[in-house]
């Protein structure tokens, strides 16, 4: 075709020429500028702000180091975006480990004062592969900055060949498969300096379609160059619209700017088809870039999400940091609490980039502040129990120092002194205390045994007031709770009855002693029994009239029991934690553990009382 053309020009054929210049006109290449530039609008982000595929979760920092060891030794260029992300997930584990052991040294009784950050061979080895990895980004930036200016150079020769191909309209016809090699030549060729690819762009296409303007093709030979164009842009829109089953949001997005590239880098096609071929491959994209989109608004609702509730668990870490503590146990209820919201902290995943560190910093402060004040409060507790231990160990010496008098009198009076300033020293370590109390009251029964063993004459007062302990147990173990208040009266008398009597016999002492604790428990017992039955039983009778009250008068009664067992329920740890660092040998100097011990005992009667109470209004707001 192109050699009739010829022919047609060297013998003159002036009109069949114009015939074909004017078929050339009709189907002259369509705007390419204008459709390049309604294609880039369709394209709704670039790759650089897409989610990249490589933000994937690291548990550990042996996990983030093989990564980047993976990276450092392959011939896998390094990706900016992934090498940070990388560097900023081993830190935040790094510093979380860190964090992990020194919690773990203070809760074991260490000084945080003289805790030292040992050398981590983990982040050595991480700060060596990275050095590598820099050392490999600099040498790829350096070789494709060089790759895009050969690039440029390339294009710019190319635009020459083209420019002169206009400037020689003679040859345009000849020149028609040069023109050909040299478009598919500048397709192959890929980056430029992105300042200077949309001039290149601009002037590539003028010289295109300056060349198209003037080419003198026959329109058997121009319709087959459109339909071949044709064939390539229905292929594509064929596989952007396949790419609507593509599972991967992502990997459909980066396929389709392919795609595109693709599309804007193939020739016209007829103008009848022109619009219809670009609304089809249009239709197909946005299907693409709204699901691309949807995506990433769900990853951004979801990060917002997981900030509401990183910032609810430093609302609560705050609040429980703020709470007062008035001895160990709160320290070690509040050291729970904490750690519990620690561990939903972890459950939940990163929040926006820029507030993620902002949060995690939050959380961290008001933790670390609850520990260290509690760190210290220990410190303090420990330097006053050694204090104790120090005062102890004095009187147990002057104990020890008296134990083999026969200065009966005044050295009876001493060591009762002794005692009563013994019981006035606060509480010191549990194994420390039984050694000293063992020691200490061990010198005050060898004095008073001796004594007794000189004193065999008043062996006869302490058989009568054997007898007489004896009759207070009888009648402690007669009495019956059926009346309350005259129960109660009685038994406080027998009490004060039974702590008036003297000395018994040594021998006999544990024994009599022991009867007459079982016998007081056994009333206290029953008595706290019987009332909590009649406690409950008018309890019952009133939450009928309760609940018609209505507007949640149940609600708030279960409400206000609840409030009183959880204070019920501290008081308890509280005598239970004093009575862990108490422990008294002698059955006649055990009256303030015994104190103790039913003072706890009732107040856990106390407590089944107001579970039973709280169960009789869950039946009675089901009914």
């Amino acid at each position: 075709m192109m050699d009739s053309q010829e022919n047609a020009l060297e013998t003159g054929k002036q009109e069949e020429v114009n015939n074909v210049e004017e078929s050339i006109q009709a189907q002259a290449a369509p705007d390419e500028t204008t459709e390049a530039a309604q294609e880039e609008a369709q394209v709704p982000a670039t790759e650089a702000e897409a989610e990249p595929e490589y933000k994937r979760h690291y548990a550990s920092k042996k996990e983030v180091l093989a990564r980047v060891k993976e990276i450092a030794h392959s011939d896998e260029a390094p990706v900016k975006g992934e090498v940070d992300y990388l560097k900023t997930v081993f830190y935040k584990l790094h510093i979380a480990e860190r964090e992990a052991n020194l919690k773990s040294y203070i809760d074991g009784g260490g000084d945080p004062e003289s805790y030292h950050v040992l050398p981590d061979d983990d982040e050595e080895a991480f700060k060596a592969e990275m050095g590598i990895i820099k050392e490999k980004r600099q040498k790829l930036l350096k070789e494709q900055d060089e790759e895009r200016e050969a690039n440029l150079k390339r294009k710019l020769d190319i635009i020459e060949k083209i420019k002169a191909m206009v400037t020689s309209p003679e040859e345009a016809n000849k020149s028609y498969q040069e023109f050909k090699a040299l478009q598919q030549e500048w397709k192959e060729i890929k980056n430029v300096p992105a300042p200077k690819a949309s001039e290149l762009w601009r002037n590539y296409q003028l010289y295109v379609e300056q060349f198209y303007d003037m080419l003198k093709l026959n329109s058997e030979a121009r319709e087959y160059d459109l339909k071949k164009n044709q064939e390539t842009k229905l292929r594509l829109c064929e596989a952007a619209e396949k790419l609507a089953d593509e599972p991967d949001v992502i990997s459909a997005f980066h396929q389709l700017q392919k795609l595109h590239q693709e599309y804007r880098e193939t020739g016209p096609v007829a103008k009848e088809l022109r619009e219809e071929i670009w609304a089809r491959f249009k239709a197909a994209s946005t299907v693409i870039n709204k699901r691309h989109q949807q995506h990433f608004e769900q990853l951004r609702a979801k990060e917002e999400e997981n900030l509401a509730r990183k910032t609810a668990l430093c609302e609560r870490v705050e609040a429980i940091a703020a709470e007062e503590n008035k001895g160990a146990g709160d320290w070690e209820k509040h050291t729970k609490a904490i750690i519990e919201v620690q561990a939903e902290w972890k459950t939940i995943g990163f929040a926006p980039q820029k507030m993620n560190v902002k949060i995690f910093e939050r959380f961290r402060a008001a933790c670390d502040d609850f520990f260290g004040r509690k760190a210290e409060y220990f410190k303090t507790m420990k330097e006053a129990f050694k204090a104790n231990a120090e005062k102890k160990r004095a009187l147990v010496e002057k104990a020890k120092a008296l134990q083999d008098s026969t200065e009966w009198r005044s050295t009876s009076d001493k060591l009762i002194a002794l005692q009563k300033e013994w019981k006035t020293i606060g509480m010191t370590p549990k194994k420390v205390g039984d050694q000293l109390w063992e020691e200490f009251i061990g010198a005050c029964n060898h004095f008073f045994e001796a004594r007794n063993a000189a004193n065999h004459g008043q062996r006869s007062e302490e058989h009568a007031n054997l007898a007489k302990k004896r009759e207070v147990i009888e009648k402690l173990k007669a009495i019956t709770p059926e009346a309350v208040d005259n129960v109660q009266e009685a038994v406080q008398k027998l009490v004060e009855e039974y702590n008036a009597i003297g000395h018994v016999p040594y021998k006999e002492k544990d024994k009599v002693f022991d009867e007459y604790r079982a016998a007081l428990n056994r009333v206290y017992k029953e008595l706290n029994v019987s009332v909590a039955q009649r406690r409950l039983s008018s309890f019952k009778n009133k939450l009928k009239s309760v609940a018609e009250q209505g507007d949640g008068a149940l609600d708030n009664e279960r409400a206000r029991l609840m409030r009183q067992y959880e204070a019920l329920r501290g008081e308890v740890q509280t005598y239970e934690n004093n009575l862990g660092f108490l422990n008294a040998k002698s059955k006649s100097g055990n009256s303030l553990v015994d104190e103790m011990n039913r003072k706890v005992q009732k107040l856990k009667d106390d407590m089944n009382l107001l579970r039973e109470k709280i169960k009789a209004i869950d039946a009675q707001d089901k009914e």
